[in-house]
């Protein structure tokens, strides 16, 4: 079942935050492999994005997808598919990149850390593939072996994929990242690191940062809204939902699934 639910965009400097005019923005937090519930949410986007035509046609639909599209779940190759495949009709999809994306990314790419990537969900990853990593203990080098195997079963339209994410987005008042900023450095000075990796000092971070920074990467029960970030990681890969932050002239909502 979808669950909707409704904010106020907050006031910043006198003024609401603000999309630009004629634009209706989704923004999707980590979806990890989820993928019966990136269906359901595309779903309730679909019709979400249809009442509000009717209501005010928008001009642009933007989809921007916060990254972490692998990992932990159980449907990594699927998700991928369904994103090249079936993007949504009618939206301009912006695809960010996750720390988990990027892992996956180095390892294909031979110059990746395979362990730490192995040890964060990556087996999960694995087994989407059909590579049973069992099978590469007798190996004599077990990780260069993982990574050849990866190689071997990850198709080329998923690596163009992960080759071709972006750090970040912006729209109006809105910056979209995967997991935050560096608060001490300008927007512009930002490294990726910070930008795929950062919670603190990010997350108690009060000041005001120039744009309300939309991120996932730190899972919660529910969307937290801060003056300055709004985090949409819910934990879909954990047991909890996959959510969707909406965002129309001043006004914020929410769809889960």
């Amino acid at each position: 079942m979808t669950l909707r639910d409704t904010v106020a965009g907050k006031p910043s400097g006198g003024r609401r935050s603000r999309v630009p005019a004629g634009t209706r923005v989704y923004a999707i937090g980590d979806s990890h492999g989820c993928l019966a519930q990136l269906i359901e949410l595309h779903q309730a986007i679909v019709e979400d994005n249809a009442a509000a035509e009717a209501r005010s046609p928008a001009r642009r639909r933007v989809l921007v997808y916060l990254g972490d599209y692998v990992d932990r779940g159980p449907a990594t190759r699927q998700l991928l598919d369904l994103l090249i495949d079936a993007p949504l009709a009618g939206f301009d999809c912006v695809h960010l990149l996750g720390n988990h994306d990027a892992m996956m990314r180095d390892v294909l790419a031979g110059t990746g850390d395979a362990l730490l990537w192995l040890v964060n969900g990556g087996d999960a990853a694995l087994r989407s593939y059909g590579v049973n990593q069992h099978h590469l203990h007798g190996a004599a080098d077990p990780l260069a072996a993982l990574s050849r195997a990866l190689q071997a079963h990850v198709p080329a339209a998923h690596r163009r994929f992960l080759a071709g994410l972006r750090l970040s987005h912006v729209e109006g008042d809105y910056m979209f990242v995967h997991a935050g900023i560096r608060p001490d450095r300008p927007r512009e000075a930002q490294v990726a690191e910070d930008l795929l990796w950062i919670r603190e000092p990010f997350l108690s971070a009060t000041g005001d940062f120039g744009k309300v920074i939309v991120h996932g990467h730190t899972p919660g029960p529910a969307p937290v809204v801060r003056a300055n970030r709004i985090g949409i990681d819910t934990g879909a890969c954990f047991g909890g939902l996959l959510t969707a932050l909406v965002l129309e002239e001043d006004q914020r909502r929410f769809l889960h699934a």
